[in-house]
């Protein structure tokens, strides 16, 4: 059973031979590859290439185009900073629309002819080509709550929510057709899966989320689905507040992040049914642990998650990891099985 197999099944409830892997991998990918970040995030030559050999030197079940959160606004017209060997960022005080009345003016660009956004699809398109057939394909979208903030500016946003909710509602109208038309044209490229970032609504209780950001995300993933794709949520920070209404959004796989919500508390929040990704702290347990301590971990994420479990860290893997501690991961879950006997991984 390859890659691709495993995921699909897992997400059906098929059978599969053993767990899934799918770290987030981009820094770490770059640098295996031996490219400058800046390449990695602006060539899909060089991201597809980068993608597809990290794969295949820790026999990783998919691929994904994840690099930076600033494409989309980029190609609205956003004023983006670049940096050699890390990921794009936003001046706040120069926000696409630190001007509130600049929205009305914007439209969706064309996601194959905005210069960022169409080198996303054309690293989908790469994806899908060299490994389709082998490894699930990711694409990656942000999220209404995550890319409003990167065309606002994140602290405008949230004073936003309470000083002028009318605006914060057309912001998100806005963005939700933004992504959707951005993630159909990955998926028409060759993305199975999509991944929505939508890191900015850790930061809001309930009450705001469920008025402002959930039903957005609903649609992104109605029309996600729609097109036969399958949705991955990812909300970095603590999400546990969110997750009880996150899962009833329909996407086949959640998410958690570390160490800011116990696997256990996020198993409880979802559901049985809910397909749950993570959750090792990046940093503390990937970085820094030894690959002794990374499948201790991992054996209490699989008991906590149960059989409906992706063996992933909580976000990126960073950065000057060993490689013996990717390597751990991958074995770990490529020789494991999803069922559990009496507690524990076999």
């Amino acid at each position: 059973m390859n890659g691709r197999e495993r995921i699909l099944n897992l997400i059906k409830g098929q059978p599969a031979d053993c767990l899934a892997c799918m770290p987030i991998t981009m820094m770490f990918a770059s640098d295996l590859y031996g490219a400058h970040y800046v390449e990695y995030a602006t060539d899909h030559r060089v991201q597809s290439a980068a993608q597809v050999k990290i794969a295949e030197r820790f026999d990783l079940d998919h691929v994904s185009v994840i690099s930076d959160p600033a494409i989309e606004a980029s190609d609205c017209g956003a004023e983006v900073v670049f940096f050699e060997d890390a990921p794009a960022a936003f001046k706040e005080d120069a926000s696409l629309l630190r001007d509130k009345s600049v929205l009305s003016g914007l439209s969706v660009p064309d996601p194959r002819r905005g210069p960022r956004m169409s080198n996303h699809v054309l690293a989908v398109r790469d994806l899908a080509q060299a490994v389709g057939h082998e490894r699930l394909v990711e694409g990656w979208i942000e999220g209404p709550c995550a890319q409003a903030a990167d065309l606002r500016g994140i602290n405008r946003l949230m004073l936003d929510f309470f000083d002028d909710p009318t605006f914060v509602r057309e912001l998100v109208n806005f963005v939700v057709e933004l992504e959707i038309s951005f993630g159909l044209a990955q998926v028409a490229a060759g993305a199975e899966l999509v991944g929505i970032g939508d890191a900015a609504s850790s930061l809001i209780g309930p009450g705001l989320y469920e008025a402002f950001i959930r039903a957005g995300q609903q649609r992104i993933v109605a029309a996600l689905h729609a097109a036969g794709a399958i949705c991955r949520l990812h909300i970095c920070g603590n999400n546990l507040p969110l997750l009880p209404s996150a899962a009833e959004l329909g996407c086949e796989i959640i998410d958690v992040d570390g160490p800011t919500v116990p696997m256990s508390e996020a198993r409880r929040a979802t559901g049985e049914e809910q397909v749950l990704c993570g959750n090792l702290d990046p940093v503390r347990s990937v970085r820094d642990g030894t690959p002794e301590s990374i499948r201790g971990e991992l054996v209490e994420c699989h008991v906590a998650a149960g059989p409906r479990y992706i063996v992933a860290a909580g976000c990126e893997i960073p950065r000057g990891t060993a490689l013996e501690n990717l390597e751990a991961m991958v074995s770990f879950a490529h020789e494991t099985t999803a069922d559990l006997a009496e507690g524990t991984p076999r």
